[in-house]
C-alpha cells in the first residue's frame, strides 16, 4: 500500500494507525485526516520522535499493510 491509498481509505486505516501508535488520540486522528505530514508531526509530539524517525516508522508501517 502507498500513502495515496492510506489517504483515500483513511476511515478504514485510522484504526490500524491507532493500533500501531496507541498514544495518538481520536482528536489527533481527526486532525491527521490522512495527511502524512500531519501524522509525522503527531508522532513527533506524542512519541518525541525526530522527523527522520517518524518518517522511517511510517514507511515501515506502510510496508506491512496489505
Amino acid at each position: 500500500m502507498d500513502w495515496n491509498q492510506v489517504e483515500g481509505n483513511w476511515k478504514e486505516v485510522k484504526g490500524k494507525v491507532k493500533e500501531r501508535w496507541a498514544k495518538l488520540t481520536d482528536d489527533d486522528l481527526t486532525e491527521i485526516n490522512g495527511k502524512r505530514d500531519q501524522l509525522e508531526g503527531s508522532l513527533q509530539k506524542r512519541y518525541g520522535y525526530a522527523k527522520d524517525q517518524a518518517r522511517k516508522d511510517i514507511d515501515t508501517w506502510i510496508s506491512t499493510l496489505p
